[in-house]
């Protein structure tokens, strides 16, 4: 359990903190999608705050199992957010925040098995 503890979190980490980077640049693909889902730009940088502060936390949940929960369970509710976003105005293109979704579920339950949470 403790290697796929070990991958998810650090994967999930990385997906976010890509993603996290893509929002501090304004990356087109980013702009496309807040339009889409009409959001305004000028929440991309404090989305991506959000998302950059969940992928330290689940890191420094390998020294504080705490803060990696808080911090997967922080993404899975941002994630229920994302794809929320994308059914309020019909959008079916949410494939991307329902795998990231996908991965913070994931994060979080190997976090909570991991450290004996049931």
């Amino acid at each position: 359990m403790h290697v796929t503890y070990l991958v998810i979190t650090i994967i999930a980490a990385m997906a976010n903190a890509y993603a996290a980077s893509l929002d501090f640049v304004g990356a087109e693909s980013v702009k496309v999608v807040a339009d889409r889902v009409q959001v305004s730009r000028r929440w991309m940088v404090p989305l991506g705050m959000l998302l950059a502060s969940g992928a330290v936390g689940l890191l420094a949940g390998f020294a504080v199992p705490a803060l990696g929960t808080a911090a997967a369970s922080g993404l899975v509710l941002y994630f229920i957010c994302a794809v929320t976003a994308h059914l309020r105005v019909r959008d079916h293109g949410f494939g991307g925040a329902m795998f990231f979704l996908l991965l913070a579920v994931a994060a979080l339950i190997t976090s909570l098995a991991y450290h004996n949470h049931w």
